[in-house]
């Protein structure tokens, strides 16, 4: 199964690629190595079929959500301190830095795909300022944060 991130604010939240790093504007999708390859993908919670919100889990409280397949942001059991997964921790942090500018607020969690709405495995009430590197934003699977400015 695949592991997702999800993060959920009361403000709407960028949806496309970060990190990557092609060699060109005209070679977009050529890259020197895996590592300028690298990115994550956040894909927010709007059907433009039905035109509609949905919501990744029945735990998040903000209608405005964006799911990434954390193939590469690790759970705290299988950490690997590699460069693609520094690189992913790094875009991560950025974002929720990002977010919480915008909100004040952000919601942050783990799941398999399909499991997103079994029971939270924990659940903490964060400062942003207590995260210190990107590795702090580990999580086990089914962790539940709320990140506060």
């Amino acid at each position: 199964m695949t592991q997702y991130i999800y993060i959920a604010s009361p403000m709407r939240l960028p949806k496309g690629s970060f990190g990557s790093i092609p060699l060109s504007p005209e070679q977009p999708n050529v890259f020197k190595n895996e590592l300028d390859f690298t990115h994550l993908y956040f894909e927010n919670n709007y059907d433009s079929k039905s035109k509609r919100r949905f919501s990744y889990s029945t735990h998040f409280s903000f209608k405005h959500q964006v799911a990434a397949y954390s193939n590469f942001i690790p759970l705290k059991y299988d950490l690997k301190g590699n460069a693609v997964e520094e690189k992913c921790l790094t875009i991560l942090y950025s974002y929720l830095e990002e977010a919480l500018q915008a909100s004040g607020v952000v919601e942050y969690f783990t799941s398999l795909n399909g499991k997103e709405a079994l029971a939270i495995s924990k659940k903490r009430s964060i400062r942003w300022m207590d995260i210190k590197t990107p590795y702090d934003l580990v999580l086990d699977d089914r962790e539940f944060w709320e990140i506060t400015l």
